[in-house]
């Protein structure tokens, strides 16, 4: 809107500019029209994946979400997986920002949702004989069979009852024109897409951090690299139930 009271103020000036112009050397030609302002931007086609709300009592304000999302995915996981591993404050932002995330270079770590794994990233070898060592794996084992185990429709109920929440929080992340479930088919696309490497996966360690030897696999998203990361076995488990899940999201496209 500021920009287009600008533009309309400045075509009025040199309208006026014109005009004195014109009455005051009444020889020179009559000066061109002004141009035509420019066009007003295209409405928002709404999202390509609707949700549809299924939720019988008030939600809660975004602010004061984490006691009820806690005590559904207490009820979803059970005590123990929760305990292990979601992180219980700023609950539907951190997932939200996370998802916005994951197809992206980096994510920020600081806002996941889930605890750290423990434990140190395996490597074996050096030099060019670095590489992902097979026990890393073993490491995401226990986060895959708990992922494994969550019964999606069971979830995506949670997520469509709370929907309005997460959507709250995309448009405050800076989508005011946005649909996060749109964004969240957009990241489940981006992870199903994930690289597949066969054999050993190469490293490199030119800083600090290690990096994939292979120029595709360091140029993947944030996301991928997590689902390579994890080894071939806890990858393709975690694809198999992406897939699941985007059935479920993505049930309703609009027409377009």
């Amino acid at each position: 809107m500021r920009a287009s009271r600008i533009i309309l103020a400045v075509l009025v000036l040199a309208a006026i500019v014109a005009a004195g112009l014109y009455f005051f050397w009444p020889s020179a030609p009559p000066p061109p029209p002004p141009p035509p302002a420019p066009a007003a931007p295209a409405a928002p086609t709404g999202p390509r994946y609707p949700v549809t709300t299924q939720s019988d009592q008030p939600l809660p304000t975004l602010a004061a979400s984490d006691p009820a999302v806690i005590d559904a995915l207490q009820r979803l996981l059970g005590p123990q997986v929760f305990a292990q591993w979601i992180v219980t404050e700023g609950l539907i932002r951190n997932i939200v920002a996370t998802v916005d995330n994951l197809p992206r270079e980096h994510f920020a770590r600081r806002l996941s949702p889930l605890n750290g794994l423990g434990g140190t990233f395996k490597t074996t070898g050096s030099g060019d004989t670095l590489e992902i060592a097979p026990a890393n794996a073993a490491r995401y084992s226990a986060f895959a069979n708990a992922f494994d185990h969550v019964d999606p429709a069971a979830a995506v109920a949670i997520y469509q009852k709370l929907y309005p929440l997460f959507q709250q929080a995309y448009v405050e992340l800076g989508y005011p024109n946005g649909y996060f479930n749109d964004r969240l088919v957009e990241a489940i696309d981006n992870l199903l897409d994930a690289p597949e490497p066969k054999g050993p996966v190469k490293l490199v360690s030119p800083h600090v951090l290690f990096e994939f030897a292979d120029p595709d696999l360091e140029a993947a998203s944030a996301g991928q690299k997590v689902l390579v990361r994890m080894g071939p076995e806890n990858e393709a488990r975690m694809k198999a139930k992406l897939k699941q899940y985007r059935t479920l999201v993505a049930a309703q496209p609009a027409p377009r």
